[in-house]
């Protein structure tokens, strides 16, 4: 890459954060958002992974975990471009996750295998871990296990558990606590309401689907 689009690519990753990210307000202040510092390591470990230097590309990915408090990308991962992750902190990024263009994800987000013991008996060189399309939104604390698909313009909710296919322009949403009124004997009771995947209609104009 040439010195001119190699600048551009680096404006265009700080004008990213500075537009999914409203408590950044320059570039200047990007530059310490832990998103950029998973970002660019990832992609110097990516290419030492790529070019066979194994130790190398692990020693940068431990690097940049302890640079941006806990964001673990395994330099196999495959990320396209306007990767975001909010806040940053306990993120698990497995070595055969592939994901698409302008995704976000949240604090805590695993995407992850489903265990060594299944992994052990795919055959050699499959995926084991998800795939996400372009636009996925993942909230907080979601989890991601084995070689599932996220469509296009999916929302996987805060706390949420996927282990299957999730189609395009779907959200799904872990269970969430309703407030009831107090009892007469002063004890708060609270409905729990589950709700399974739904497709949920596109926003023509918008960048991401909304929740």
């Amino acid at each position: 890459m040439n010195p001119a689009a190699a600048l551009r690519r680096i404006h265009a990753d700080l004008d990213m954060v500075m537009d999914r990210d409203p408590s950044i307000l320059s570039r200047s202040e990007a530059l310490l958002h832990p998103t950029v510092i998973a970002i660019w390591g990832h992609r110097v470990s990516h290419r030492l992974h790529l070019k066979g230097h194994r130790r190398a590309a692990r020693l940068v990915m431990v690097l940049a975990r302890l640079l941006t408090g806990g964001i673990e990308i395994h330099p196999g991962a495959t990320i396209g471009r306007g990767f975001f992750i909010d806040h940053g902190a306990g993120v698990v990024i497995g070595e055969t996750v592939v994901i698409g263009d302008d995704v976000t994800i949240f604090h805590q987000v695993t995407l992850g295998a489903v265990g060594w013991w299944h992994d052990n008996q795919r055959p050699e060189g499959s995926r084991r871990h998800p795939k996400l399309g372009d636009r996925v939104v993942i909230g907080a604390n979601a989890t991601l296990l084995g070689p599932i698909t996220v469509g296009h313009d999916s929302v996987v909710g805060a706390q949420a558990l996927v282990i299957r296919d999730v189609p395009a322009d779907s959200r799904v949403l872990a269970p969430f606590s309703v407030p009831a009124l107090r009892s007469t004997r002063g004890v708060v009771k609270a409905a729990r309401v589950r709700h399974p995947v739904a497709t949920s209609p596109r926003h023509k104009g918008a960048v991401f689907p909304t929740w």
